[in-house]
């Protein structure tokens, strides 16, 4: 039987994500050609997510959406499409994931049970059966679709302020560049939405899941009249 596979190292995930990318689009046109060094860019996100999908042999839909958005950016890139194509690009993908996780508010597995009802990391055992002792299984749907409203909106925001940062960032490009300029000043802009992105968008993104995700858990510890580490799997 195989052991499974190591959680991910979040600092690993940062630097092949993140640092390395912008690093290489700041300085690999030193020793790589614009289109070799965009290539090299773009893969290394790429193989990161592929590797992690194969090695825990599970879909990890934040990876696929990674690749989805690495293979848009470089589709538009090797086009040598500028401008408010990338804004467009950048505030697509956190709008149409707003819209699926809006509509699936008004289903019967809302986003915020997928989300956060893991039962690798909450005794749901024990909190359904409490729930059904206590007649709060309702109240504890309508949270359920009241968080996933709040997750939509936090993707609809993101959208935004994606589309706001690219379209500052991704300025028309001077058509007298040659192809190779004109490439390397892509890279540029790429670089700079990178970081500025993770910053600017994806941080405090992240930070507001976790204020979220703490009063998710705060509601159900007194719905189940139980603390909240209670509630986790140790």
């Amino acid at each position: 039987m195989n052991s499974p596979a190591k959680p991910e190292n979040p600092l690993l995930s940062l630097f092949v994500n993140i640092l390395l990318p912008v690093m290489i689009l700041n300085k690999g046109g030193q020793y790589l050609t614009p289109t070799q060094t965009l290539i090299v860019a773009l893969c290394l996100p790429l193989v990161y997510g592929l590797q992690d999908y194969v090695r825990r042999g599970h879909k990890n839909y934040v990876s696929l959406i990674g690749i989805l958005n690495i293979l848009l950016t470089g589709s538009l890139a090797l086009m040598s499409l500028t401008g408010v194509w990338f804004a467009v690009k950048e505030a697509s993908l956190p709008a149409v994931l707003g819209l699926l996780v809006f509509g699936s508010a008004f289903t019967r597995k809302p986003a915020a049970r997928m989300m956060f009802c893991n039962p690798q990391v909450l005794k749901m055992d024990v909190i359904e059966s409490r729930l059904q002792e206590r007649e709060k299984s309702p109240e504890f749907n309508q949270l359920l679709k009241k968080t996933t409203l709040w997750l939509s909106a936090s993707f609809f925001l993101s959208a935004i302020a994606n589309f706001v940062l690219a379209y500052s960032i991704f300025k028309t490009i001077d058509t007298t560049l040659d192809a190779d300029a004109q490439l390397r000043v892509l890279n540029e802009q790429l670089a700079q939405m990178t970081w500025m992105g993770y910053v600017v968008i994806a941080l405090p993104l992240m930070i507001f899941s976790g204020v979220l995700i703490f009063a998710f858990l705060k509601r159900v510890s007194k719905m189940v009249d139980l603390p909240i580490d209670h509630l986790l799997n140790s």
